[in-house]
C-alpha cells in the first residue's frame, strides 16, 4: 500500500500564490462582512442583524424593552457567528447619545457614560428599537430588498435594510479593516434630508451647492468644527481632516473671581481623562492662574468648573487648555463605504446619491409588490366583474366625450340591465359609476371625480413611472424632516476664528508681560 501511495504525485501548491489568495479572501471577508459600512443603509453588517432580529422580535419604540441578552442571543444564535460580547458592544454603542447622533436603540439601564464607564451585564439592561430606528425597516415585508441564507442555511436575512433614513452621513460610522479604514462623521438629519431634495430636483448641482445647506459634521457631544480647506477637500475627495474644539464659557463668580467652565467636548473625547489631564498640567506648573478643579456634570449635560486665581485673566487659560489638552484636536475624515461590494471613496455628493438610487429601488419593488396584490385581488370573481365594470364606464365616457353624458348613460343602463339578469356585478359597477358622474354634474365638478376601490390603482398606472417614484423620495424626505429634524448642536466657524483668537490672547500676554 505504501509503494502504491508513493508512486502518486501530489499536486505542487505555490506558497506564494496560497498565501496572496487566502489573505485576499481574508481581508475581503473582513472588509465587506465586519469594518466598513454599506454605503445605502450605512450599517456595519453586525448593526443589520441587530436591528432585523428587533424586528422579527416586535421590538418596537411602542412596545416595552426586552432584555439584551435576549437579543444578542437570537443575533448570535441566528445570523451572527461570532462572540456575544462583541455584539453587546455594538448593542451598547447604538444606545449611547454621546456616541450615536441618533441613537437607534432606546436602552433602559446602565449603558456606560462618557467618563469610558462600562455598561452594566446583558443580563441586567434592556432594550428597544428608537422611533427613528422604525424607519430603517419600514416596508420590508414588500419585497424591496434582497435576503440571503444565513451562515448555517436555515434562516434568511436581508443584505440591506430599506431604510429612509440617510444613515451613512447621519450617524457616521469609524472602522478598521484590512488595508483600509474608515472615518466617517456624523451630520444633522434636517441638513441632509434638505440636500437630498436639492439633489432630487437639480441632480446638476455641485458640491459647493450641496456645502451650502451641509454646513459640516454635527457631532453628538457638540462643540465646535472650523470650516476650512481640510472640511472643503474631505466633502469633495472623501478625505480630509477638520480641527474641532469643545465650548468653554467664563462666568463671573463672587467676590469679583472668575471660572471657566467646560460645557462641550470634541466627540469621541473621554471626560475624565480631559479632567485627569488638566489636573496633572496644574500640578506640573505648565497652567498657571488655577485655584480649583471639580467635574460638576450630571444629566442634563457637562459642567467640568475651573475656578482661577484673582487676576489671572481667563484667555490665557483657556489659550493654554487648547493648547495642551484635548480640547482642541482633529478629526481626520475618511468616507469609505461599500458600493457593490467593493470600498469605494465617497465624496459628499455621491454618498448622498447612492442612498437616492437605493430610496428609488424601494419605490419601485414596492410598487410592484403592492401592483402585485391588486392583481392577485382583481383575480377574484367579484373583484374581476369590479374592475371590467371601471373600465367599460371609463371606455364608454371615452366614447362619448364630445356628447353630453345623458347619452353614455343610456347606453350603460342598457348593458347593465342585461348583466342584471344574469347575476353579474359588473353590470351593477357600471350603472354605479355612471350615477356618480351624472351627481358630480349636477354639484359642478368633473365627471371623472368619482370614487372606486381600485380608482387609486387605475391613476397611478397613468403617471410616468420616473415621476412617481421621484414623488415618492421627495414626499418621504419631507416627512422625515418634520418628524425629526432638530436644530444643529454643533457649531461650524470659519477657519480664520482660531487665528484671530490666538492673536488676542497674544496681544493679552504682551500687555501682562508689560504689567509685571
Amino acid at each position: 500500500m505504501s509503494e502504491q501511495n508513493s508512486g502518486i504525485q501530489q499536486p505542487q501548491v505555490s506558497i506564494e500564490k496560497e498565501l496572496r489568495k487566502s489573505y485576499l479572501e481574508y481581508s475581503l471577508s473582513v472588509i465587506i462582512g465586519r469594518a466598513i459600512p454599506d454605503a445605502r443603509d450605512g450599517l456595519k453588517p453586525v448593526h443589520r442583524r441587530i436591528m432585523y432580529a428587533q424586528y422579527e422580535l416586535a421590538n418596537s419604540y411602542n412596545r416595552p424593552h426586552k432584555k439584551s441578552a435576549r437579543i444578542v442571543g437570537d443575533v448570535i444564535g441566528k445570523y451572527h457567528p461570532h462572540g456575544d460580547s462583541a455584539v453587546y458592544d455594538a448593542l451598547v454603542r447604538l444606545a449611547q447619545d454621546f456616541s450615536m447622533r441618533d441613537p437607534l436603540v432606546d436602552g433602559q439601564g446602565n449603558f456606560g457614560s462618557i467618563d469610558g464607564d462600562a455598561a452594566a451585564a446583558m443580563r441586567y439592561t434592556e432594550v428597544r428599537m428608537s422611533r427613528l430606528a422604525s424607519e430603517f425597516l419600514a416596508d420590508i415585508d414588500k419585497e424591496t430588498v434582497d435576503f440571503r441564507p444565513n451562515y448555517d442555511n436555515t434562516l434568511q436575512e436581508p443584505s440591506v435594510l430599506p431604510t429612509k433614513v440617510p444613515n451613512l452621513l447621519l450617524n457616521g460610522s469609524s472602522g478598521i479593516a484590512v488595508g483600509m479604514a474608515t472615518n466617517i462623521p456624523p451630520h444633522n438629519l434636517g441638513e441632509l434630508c434638505d440636500a437630498l431634495q436639492m439633489l432630487l430636483d437639480d441632480p446638476q448641482c455641485t458640491i459647493s451647492d450641496l456645502m451650502e445647506v451641509v454646513k459640516g459634521p454635527d457631532f453628538p457631544t457638540r462643540g465646535f468644527v472650523y470650516a476650512g480647506k481640510g472640511l472643503s477637500d474631505a466633502y469633495h475627495t472623501g478625505r480630509g481632516t477638520v480641527k474641532v474644539r469643545g465650548r468653554l464659557e467664563v462666568e463671573e463668580r463672587k467676590k469679583g473671581l472668575q471660572a471657566i467652565v467646560i460645557r462641550e467636548i470634541p466627540f469621541g473625547l473621554n471626560k475624565s481623562s480631559l479632567v485627569e489631564k488638566i489636573a496633572g498640567l496644574v500640578n506640573d506648573h505648565k497652567i498657571d492662574g488655577i485655584s480649583d478643579l471639580r467635574d460638576e456634570s450630571d444629566r442634563k449635560g457637562i459642567r467640568v468648573v475651573i475656578e482661577l486665581k484673582r487676576g489671572t485673566m481667563p484667555e490665557i487659560v483657556i489659550n493654554s487648555l487648547y493648547k495642551y489638552t484635548s480640547l482642541e484636536t482633529s478629526f481626520g475624515i475618511n468616507m469609505l463605504a461599500v458600493v457593490d461590494n467593493r470600498p469605494v471613496l465617497l465624496n459628499l455628493k455621491t454618498a448622498l446619491a447612492y442612498f437616492l438610487d437605493h430610496r428609488r429601488e424601494v419605490v419601485v419593488r414596492r410598487t410592484k409588490f403592492e401592483l402585485r396584490k391588486a392583481e392577485a385581488r382583481a383575480r377574484k370573481p367579484g373583484t374581476r366583474d369590479a374592475v371590467e365594470g371601471i373600465e367599460d364606464a371609463r371606455t364608454l365616457l371615452g366614447r362619448n366625450a364630445g356628447a353630453r353624458v345623458g347619452h353614455a348613460h343610456h347606453e350603460a343602463l342598457g348593458r347593465a340591465r342585461d348583466a342584471k339578469r344574469h347575476g353579474s356585478a359588473r353590470g351593477r359597477v357600471v350603472e354605479g359609476v355612471f350615477k356618480k358622474v351624472s351627481q358630480n354634474r349636477q354639484q359642478g365638478r368633473p365627471a371623472h371625480a368619482f370614487d372606486g376601490r381600485f380608482g387609486a390603482v387605475v391613476k397611478a398606472l397613468d403617471v410616468e413611472l420616473q415621476v412617481l417614484v421621484g414623488g415618492a423620495v421627495h414626499q418621504g424626505l419631507e416627512n422625515l424632516a418634520q418628524k425629526f429634524r432638530e436644530v444643529p448642536g454643533t457649531r461650524v466657524a470659519p477657519e480664520d476664528f482660531r487665528s484671530l483668537a490666538r492673536l488676542r490672547a497674544c496681544k493679552l500676554q504682551e500687555l501682562r508681560d508689560l504689567l509685571d
